[in-house]
């Protein structure tokens, strides 16, 4: 039985997509998905939320390193 070393990804915002602060990027990146519909999600939650997810978003921007 042989184990492989993986060392885990870095959870970094993104310097290539970014609008405001690459959280969105970031995230999009981590997960293999468009970073189009990560903004999309984060602007319902927003909304949904009443604000908390906007929160969030700014603790993630001052939290995660830029890549």
């Amino acid at each position: 039985m042989t184990f492989e070393n993986h060392t885990p990804r870095p959870f970094t915002r993104s310097a290539e997509n970014k609008i405001l602060a690459g959280v969105c990027g970031g995230i999009a990146t981590y997960f293999s998905v468009d970073v189009n519909f990560v903004r999309v999600l984060t602007v319902i939650a927003a909304i949904c939320t009443g604000g908390t997810a906007a929160l969030i978003y700014l603790a993630a921007w001052m939290l995660m390193p830029l890549d």
